[in-house]
């Protein structure tokens, strides 16, 4: 199986959410988690603190990412990694790839005409969501 990862990046007073607009099918146009695809032999968390770099410049020493949850898309044989995590300063980010931007937590997510992944993004923000409290601990 194929394996992708979407990084779930809270600012680091866990008031907003960071979120790319594609610039490149599919989804082109539309508001999507940063993330990419995982290398075969690549570990999971490795690959989401690579392509979390490569799309925002953000490091490993600037944020802790938590393992969320998967999806498995068996008929596309291909499977998806959820990570979140909450910067410990604040950043500035860049990116190439995409335009990035911060959303604020109570947009509604699952509007299809704005954000990919056919209610996805809607349904992987509200397990972020539900994860705000344990990462304000930190």
């Amino acid at each position: 199986m194929e394996g992708f990862n979407v990084i779930a990046v809270y600012d680091n007073n866990c008031e907003k959410l960071l979120m790319c607009k594609r610039r490149k099918e599919p989804y082109k146009g539309l508001l999507n988690l940063v993330g990419g695809k995982i290398q075969p032999n690549e570990e999971g968390l490795d690959a989401a603190y690579r392509e979390l770099e490569e799309e925002t410049g953000i490091s490993s020493n600037d944020i802790t990412l938590t393992h969320l949850m998967d999806f498995a898309y068996y008929i596309h044989n291909c499977y998806l990694e959820v990570y979140v995590g909450r910067l410990n300063k604040e950043f500035k980010v860049y990116g190439d790839e995409n335009e990035l931007l911060w959303t604020h937590l109570d947009e509604n997510f699952f509007e299809v005409t704005k954000y990919a992944g056919e209610g996805n993004i809607g349904h992987i923000i509200e397990h972020v969501k539900m994860s705000r409290d344990i990462l304000l601990r930190k």
